[in-house]
């Protein structure tokens, strides 16, 4: 049972080392119109609009900004599961 226990307290601890990573881990994600940077913790650091406001619709800009925010936290999300997945379970926890 001490043993298990280790365990989880190393594994506790190689988790919170991974959060730690994944919090300066900086991705960003860019079309012609927008760029979004965010971390691996999926935190919006900024959003750039690269465009002239003025010769870009409304409803263009917006799905623009929606398609790259989606797409910067997909990046995030698989940066997170490599990560992860460097754990490799739960070890002797059928996990």
């Amino acid at each position: 049972m001490l043993d298990k226990m280790k365990q989880l307290w190393e594994m506790k601890g190689k988790m919170d080392a991974i959060k730690k990573e994944l919090d300066v881990l900086l991705l960003a994600s860019e079309d012609s119109l927008v760029k979004v940077s965010i971390t691996g913790s999926q935190e919006v650091k900024g959003v750039e609009i690269k465009c002239d406001l003025a010769t870009v619709s409304k409803a263009k800009l917006e799905a623009a900004l929606a398609e790259t925010v989606n797409r910067a936290v997909r990046e995030s999300q698989k940066a997170a599961a490599q990560k992860m997945s460097a754990l490799g379970g739960l070890p002797g926890m059928g996990m």
